[in-house]
């Protein structure tokens, strides 16, 4: 395989953490969208969004303001003034932007979703909080963001309310316990809630979520073997209590019982109940576990073979990905995260990971289809473009191999490293193409720029 290939693994590898989605409406604009505008209003606004797209933020901010001599009553094009101001750490500017965008749009979910977020990396919590109660008649679902932004404001009371009522009418999940522990933490009233959970357990032994907010606050206290015998007592009153088992999992690897833990783990996966990011962390912890004790490695491989029965998440399938790369098992690596990009197309980090794999063992086939399907939804990508290609040469489709390099390098952006690669692979193209002329054209520019880097 070339040097490539090498300097991708070294350099993109890298697995972080998925950023909110925000709704498509605003995001993906087509003409149709625009209503009845000028072809030069047209013009210059998808100008800047091919601007924005490659993170010419400057040009795209002119090119919107030509827009507004044109027409001041179009809320995209506040919208993306906002979203290229905070590109740039403009925040005031970005928000002013999103205000007079909500006006003209008032009820438009992205508007309001980018509002609230630059609101918040501001710390202007009241002003997230307002906008959040805005968007919570269009999908309830934003009540969880509302209780972060009242714990964020040190609402306490108001945010472990909102929580409880949330746990009662949707059932718990990971975010909302996770929220509600820092809640605890914060306020330090630890004694009043263990009191009150210990009453509220007696009084309705069946609700299982006492038991395990109860759990949380002894094991924050660092008091594991009342938050274990706590769990125990939750399995004794719901002996059917998958819940019961997602808080017994971790005591019981801690005290070294494998087996009991193993099992506990197998439970949390079955279970439609317990949601997915749950299910993440106890693998997460469980991967963390047998790399310490590489013994129980079977046991491992047991429970990541049987994920396609038990729980369709492409996260569980990247982590399981990540934990065979590490031990340099890049085979089985590629495996899942392929399982993991058949359920998740979007995830860019993913397709990375995956197209420099499928290189590496000359899936070049897998790698065109991925890469060409990839490209549809990320257009300015260059690194696409450029994987895309090496898999077209070592396919002989070198015509193909040049379209895609000189359509990749209209987006790099000084990037050395990069550069030199998409003139390797076009001096391979040429040379397929039986071009020598251009094949050492593109050989040299390669050279300079490799003795550019060093």
């Amino acid at each position: 395989m070339r040097n490539l290939i090498i300097i991708f693994l070294a350099v993109f590898m890298v697995f972080p953490a998925k950023s909110q989605e925000l709704p498509q409406l605003f995001l993906d604009v087509n003409q149709d969208d625009l209503g009845n505008v000028s072809n030069e209003f047209q013009e210059y606004f998808f100008k800047a969004l091919k601007q924005k797209g490659i993170e010419n933020y400057e040009k795209a901010i002119t090119a919107l303001e030509k827009c507004l001599e044109l027409n001041t009553e179009k809320a995209v094009v506040y919208f993306e003034l906002g979203r290229n101001y905070r590109e740039l750490e403009q925040f005031d500017k970005s928000i002013e932007n999103l205000k007079k965008a909500r006006e003209l749009a008032p009820k438009e979910e992205s508007i309001l979703v980018y509002l609230f977020q630059t609101y918040g990396m501001t710390k202007d919590y009241e002003g997230a909080i307002s906008t959040v109660k805005e968007l919570i008649p269009i999908d309830e679902a934003y009540k969880e963001d509302l209780a972060n932004l009242y714990f964020l404001n040190e609402n306490y009371d108001e945010a472990l309310s909102l929580l409880d009522k949330l746990d009662e009418n949707l059932g718990a999940n990971s975010y909302r316990n996770s929220l509600r522990r820092q809640v605890y933490a914060r306020t330090k009233n630890n004694g009043a809630q263990i009191n009150n959970l210990q009453e509220s357990i007696t009084a309705n032994p069946d609700i299982e979520q006492n038991y395990l907010n109860l759990i949380y606050i002894y094991t924050e206290q660092g008091e594991d073997e009342e938050a274990f015998r706590v769990a125990q007592e939750l399995l004794e009153t719901n002996p059917g209590s998958s819940l019961a088992h997602l808080a017994l999992y971790k005591f019981q690897l801690d005290k070294g019982e494998t087996d009991a833990a193993v099992a506990s783990m197998k439970v949390v996966f079955k279970s439609e109940e317990i949601d997915t990011e749950s299910k993440f962390k106890v693998l997460n912890d469980f991967l963390s576990f047998v790399q310490d004790n590489p013994e129980y490695e079977e046991q491992l491989i047991e429970v990541a073979g049987n994920l396609t029965e038990w729980e369709n998440a492409p996260k569980l399938y990247e982590q399981v990905g990540q934990y065979y790369l590490k031990k340099n098992n890049r085979e089985d690596a590629l495996k899942f995260f392929e399982l993991g990009l058949n359920e998740n197309p979007g995830n860019f980090e993913l397709i990375k990971n995956t197209l420099l794999l499928q290189l590496e063992f000359k899936k070049y086939e897998s790698a065109k289809e991925v890469s060409e399907d990839a490209l549809e939804s990320f257009p300015s990508q260059p690194m696409l473009y450029l994987l895309q290609a090496v898999a077209l040469n070592e396919l002989e489709d070198f015509e193909a191999a040049e379209e895609s390099l000189i359509f990749g390098l209209d987006y790099l952006i000084d990037d050395k490293r990069m550069e030199f690669d998409f003139y390797s692979q076009l001096s391979i193209s040429y040379s397929g193409m039986n071009n020598a002329d251009k094949a050492e054209e593109y050989r040299r520019k390669a050279e300079n720029l490799k003795k550019e880097i060093n």
